[in-house]
């Protein structure tokens, strides 16, 4: 499913001819759909709230128009078993709902926002992965890592005002629906609506900031770049006030400091340790600076360990909440029907998600047997797709693609791409940016 291309290339060659090529159709059409996924919070939050459908409209019409134009310009042919695997798993879902439809589980518009939320983000991600050059995938990441550079001090503003201040709430929400950390302390946002977009958007970022630290930087000014895009990410990280995105930032980086000492050559293991304690001490540096804000997150999860099972709510993130089986059936409740989008076209208002909390749970409960096998494909696929990134970063010696695996991994299996519409959006980012990875695995930001 997944493609590769030779690694044999001199950095030269590669460089020059990157500096000469424009980006593509399909890499100004990816930034725009990532561009439209990070701003379109801001717009609904602080301008009007009205912008949400022709924003959404507008990203899915350029998402699918990147499919489109990828079947017209031949692009799968690099990339048949991309084929091989979506064509028939579309005709399955369309298939199933289509039969949901008739035995009265469903209704039309939702069947059309199930095949929305299940495939279209999934087709935009490897469509833009099948037509995007290397130049086009390094401007995508440096478009992502400029935002997260301007996102730092949106964050530490957020975190610093009340609950009541302009930055902090939409134009029509009341102060008691913001999320607290603690009393009086906000959870950022950013330029997100909701908190949990804020901590996708970390997680999308943090493999490529890290990858940035390993790059090849011809230039001192490069390091300094470098090091403002880890700094930046650990900054968002602490203020957050997010446990998911504090545990997720510090798990990766452990795993890029043991990563970087294993993968480097035994030539350079000593610049490697050093490297290694010398970022240990930038960060500790800034959560010194941010003390409050550890404080905060602390008393977060100690609040947290008194009123739930942090090892239950593990399992239940990944396999499903208790009780799920008995809550669904071999055919499901109807493909979308778990949505916001959906709960927003049926109710008329914003509502919980109904059937199910946790991704796995949703697809089991919408897709019933067509669910289980969603998840059965994405645990495929990760599968792969870390084999993959584990023999790219052994042959070239960065841990880089493994680091941008192991979070398209978690995003697969815990983020409510089939529930939530930023979420479903980021994913397909996401995924593009990972196939991506593993065709040039060396991330030659600063060439």
């Amino acid at each position: 499913m997944i493609g590769t291309t030779a690694l044999a290339r001199p950095a030269s060659a590669t460089a020059s001819g990157m500096a000469k090529v424009r980006v593509s159709t399909t890499g100004r059409l990816f930034i725009s759909v990532m561009l439209i996924l990070i701003l379109e919070g801001a717009i609904r939050k602080w301008i009007s709230n009205s912008a949400t459908v022709p924003l959404v409209l507008l990203r899915d019409l350029l998402a699918a128009y990147v499919v489109v134009y990828a079947f017209t310009h031949g692009h799968f042919r690099r990339q048949r078993a991309i084929l091989q695997v979506m064509v028939p798993w579309s005709a399955c879902v369309l298939g199933w709902g289509l039969l949901q439809l008739t035995l009265g589980e469903s209704s039309f518009p939702v069947l059309l926002i199930g095949l929305r939320f299940w495939l279209l983000y999934l087709w935009f991600g490897l469509a833009a992965a099948a037509g995007m050059s290397e130049r086009d995938y390094i401007a995508a990441v440096r478009v992502l890592m400029v935002l997260l550079l301007l996102m730092a001090p949106l964050v530490v503003l957020q975190r610093n005002s009340p609950p009541s201040a302009f930055i902090n709430k939409s134009l029509d929400e009341d102060v008691e629906s913001i999320f607290l950390v603690i009393a009086d302390v906000v959870r950022t946002t950013g330029t997100f609506s909701f908190t949990s977009g804020f901590a996708n958007f970390l997680s999308i970022c943090t493999p490529f900031a890290l990858g940035a630290l390993e790059a090849r930087k011809p230039r001192m000014r490069h390091r300094v770049l470098a090091l403002m895009m880890f700094g930046a990410l650990v900054v968002c990280a602490l203020v957050s006030g997010s446990r998911a995105a504090v545990v997720y930032v510090g798990g990766t980086l452990v795993l890029y400091l043991l990563g970087n000492l294993v993968f480097a050559p035994l030539r350079r293991k000593g610049i490697a340790l050093v490297a290694a304690v010398l970022i240990v001490v930038l960060a500790g540096s800034l959560a010194f600076v941010f003390q409050d804000a550890v404080e905060a997150i602390q008393q977060r999860f100690e609040i947290a360990a008194q009123s739930e099972n942090f090892l239950v709510r593990i399992a239940s993130t990944f396999l499903g909440e208790p009780g799920l089986l008995e809550r669904s059936n071999w055919l499901g409740a109807g493909i979308g029907v778990g949505s916001n989008l959906a709960q927003y076209v049926q109710t008329g208002a914003r509502a919980v998600f109904i059937p199910a909390e946790t991704e796995a749970g949703r697809a089991l409960v919408e897709g019933g047997l067509v669910g289980g096998l969603f998840v059965f494909l994405k645990v495929c696929l990760i599968l792969l797709g870390l084999g993959g990134a584990l023999k790219r970063s052994m042959q070239t010696r960065a841990v880089f693609p493994t680091l941008v695996w192991v979070g398209l991994a978690l995003a697969l299996l815990t983020w409510p791409a089939i529930g939530q519409l930023t979420a479903n959006g980021m994913l397909g980012v996401l995924l593009g940016l990972g196939v991506l990875c593993l065709r040039y695995p060396r991330l030659r930001l600063f060439e």
